[in-house]
């Protein structure tokens, strides 16, 4: 018999876990919102598998190597668990972009499945881990969050941190339509946690 899916919570990297600050050319420019990790922690706590699933478009504008971005998410996690003793169970991100978009560097210039709102990173998180899209939930700041989550049946819930007042104001997408908009991190994990509890 097969093991019942999880529900997952999907959080997006900047202006939600971290502190937007455009392209970190220095990993010591990462900082974690305040509250995120108190937050995580939560959902640890009630084992919902956490995945970060993140667009990094810098390797493919030649402005850093891929090692670059998995030292950002290395001291990520560290700050995670020396703040709270969060952790994320899977993370998720996507170096690519097509030339028409600004790929410039050979090896990450492509279009791909795996840039949002295109589902190639929920769809891989769920065929490794076993969750159920349909019951998980997506955070994020941006258009393309909700976006994705609704392309694959999640739940789609927008921030105000990070680019989310923009996205409210009509600066990108004027049809997304976040099924709930939160403050912060922490409101949203209350009432993801509500939502799953109930």
């Amino acid at each position: 018999m097969d093991k019942a899916q999880r529900t997952a919570v999907f959080l997006d990297r900047d202006g939600v876990l971290n502190v937007e600050a455009g392209y970190l050319y220095r990993v010591e420019d990462l900082h974690l919102i305040a509250g995120v990790a108190e937050a995580v922690r939560r959902l640890n706590d009630r084992q919902i598998f956490c995945c970060l699933v993140s667009n990094q478009s810098g390797p493919a504008r030649g402005y850093y190597p891929a090692d670059h971005v998995d030292a950002l998410h290395r001291r990520l996690c560290q700050l995670l668990e020396s703040e709270a003793g969060a952790r994320l169970d899977a993370l998720y991100y996507c170096p690519y972009l097509s030339a028409p978009e600004g790929g410039t560097h050979p090896e990450f210039t492509r279009w791909s499945t795996w840039r949002k709102p295109n589902t190639g990173m929920l769809v891989a998180a769920a065929w490794e881990h076993n969750l159920d899209l349909s019951q998980s939930f997506m955070v994020g700041d941006k258009a393309t969050d909700v976006d994705m989550a609704h392309n694959v049946g999640c739940t789609g819930i927008l921030v105000q941190t990070g680019f989310g007042e923009r996205v409210l104001a009509g600066d990108y997408q004027h049809h997304t339509k976040p099924d709930y908009i939160a403050p912060n991190l922490p409101i949203a994990v209350e009432w993801i946690l509500n939502r799953i509890c109930t």
